[in-house]
């Protein structure tokens, strides 16, 4: 147990490290990278990156280098990201984004298939449930990860909290907010660009950063022995791009599939629009860049709480409970902020709007993974490659027209997209009460422990 234990470990703080890299950064891409909607932009193509990798790559790169050298190698692709953000410019920036991309999901794929192997190899040696170990495993790797996004975010706030601000004027207020000036609002306003020592100093930091990760992983990391990789070789197995591609798409000849498509692009537009705009539109023209990490955290740390809350008392509640509290929790921060005229006096208002939409996050996290093992039990490889393909698509849309269209426009979308939904929602639980209610009760049991190898993706 100890063995496992510490290569369990090792993963987690690799991935802690590299994540307090990359969710800062992504977090400031909007206001950071703001000239000519760069930030975003690469950001975009990032996520499309990812959909094409995701198709493809994991088991090809698994199958030949191992899940060990997968995990250091695609932790390279994020180093990349960070060093194509000292020089910003279109020509370091996108073809950066696409690094990362292609090298998303192999990441994640090596890290789930690890976990799952080192947990059923102890559970064969101690003669333990399988599945009951790989939960410990994957809880403990998400317990330590999801402080991922507190310290990265506190990083970047403590630097470049040291930069000069000026008052920001009223006249220069009236550019934030849901009717904000299309033209670049951090040049605009008083919230002037921290300086270039302050940008590198963060920079240098989130990179080291992302080195130490790979470092930890090469050095502490054991690689799987090939008794154990055998075990799961039917999983590695490659299949070939279009008949990955082909299954994903045959799986959208299940009407309750089509049916959840909104939903699953919600997911993706609205941690587009948080990380996106209000962040920039909000948080950056009214206050300054330096405020962006402490609202960050504010969202990270109620997503992860509420995500454990939720989890919890799901089989309680019932998810259709929770959808609603999601829905309504949503719906009132959209007409808020449409309605609401940012100012540096009213802080704490700030922090309420990312508190309350990590809140429905949660949810749309929790639940709809859930959801989806649960409907598509016999189908699920096909039905999770849906779910990235999907919210990933929300993401590509949500950054691709940041800076085209004002923040109130992107409000009535989300808004719209919400309501549309919840209505097709509605009808998936009303095909499945209507079907076959014994074969809900019966899936969920088996869905009872949300990581498996397909979902972790």
């Amino acid at each position: 147990m100890e063995r496992n234990l510490k290569n369990v470990l090792v993963i987690s703080f690799g991935f802690l490290l590299l994540f307090t890299a990359y969710g800062g950064l992504q977090s400031l891409q909007s206001s950071l990278n703001s000239e000519e909607g760069l930030g975003v932009a690469s950001l975009s193509v990032l996520y499309a990156a990812l959909i094409l990798s995701s198709m493809f790559l994991p088991p090809i790169l698994i199958k030949k280098l191992g899940c060990k050298w997968t995990i250091a190698i695609s932790m390279c692709c994020y180093i990349a990201f960070s060093l194509g953000n000292f020089y910003a410019s279109w020509y370091t920036l996108i073809p950066t984004s696409v690094i990362l991309g292609l090298g998303g999901a192999p990441l994640w794929s090596a890290k789930c298939t690890y976990l799952t192997i080192a947990g059923t190899s102890y559970a064969e040696k101690a003669g333990k449930n399988a599945k009951d170990i790989i939960n410990q495993y994957f809880g403990v790797f998400f317990l330590v990860f999801q402080s991922s996004g507190i310290w990265g975010n506190l990083i970047s706030s403590l630097i470049l909290s040291q930069s000069s601000t000026k008052e920001i004027s009223e006249e220069d207020l009236e550019c934030c907010g849901a009717y904000n000036c299309l033209t670049d609002t951090t040049n605009t306003t008083g919230s002037a660009k921290p300086s270039n020592s302050l940008i590198y100093t963060l920079l240098g930091v989130y990179t080291a950063s992302g080195v130490l990760a790979v470092l930890l992983v090469i050095m502490f990391l054991d690689q799987i022995k090939s008794d154990q990789a055998e075990t799961e070789k039917g999983k590695l197995e490659a299949p070939s791009f279009w008949s990955t591609f082909l299954a994903t798409f045959r799986q959208l000849k299940d009407k309750r599939q089509c049916l959840l498509i909104p939903l699953t692009m919600y997911s993706g537009l609205e941690q587009g629009f948080l990380s996106g705009d209000y962040t920039k539109v909000y948080v950056t023209c009214a206050l300054g860049i330096q405020y962006v990490g402490y609202v960050m955290i504010c969202f990270a740390a109620v997503n992860s709480l509420c995500s454990l809350l939720f989890g919890k008392i799901s089989q309680f509640t019932g998810r259709k409970l929770l959808f609603a509290l999601a829905t309504v929790t949503n719906t009132a921060c959209i007409i808020a902020l449409l309605l609401w005229k940012p100012h540096p006096k009213q802080l704490a208002v700030f922090f309420v709007f990312p508190a309350l939409w990590g809140l429905s996050d949660a949810v749309w996290q929790t639940q709809t993974n859930g959801l989806y093992g649960i409907l598509f039990e016999k189908h699920k490889e096909a039905a999770f490659a849906n779910y990235r393909l999907w919210e990933s698509l929300g993401f590509v849309i949500a950054f691709g027209y940041s800076t085209k269209l004002q923040a109130y426009i992107k409000l009535y979308i989300l808004l719209s997209v919400l309501v549309l939904s919840m209505v097709t929602y509605g009808a998936v639980e009303y095909l499945e009460a209507k079907s076959s209610p014994e074969t809900l009760t019966a899936t969920k049991k088996e869905n009872e422990g949300p990581f498996s190898q397909e979902a972790c993706m």
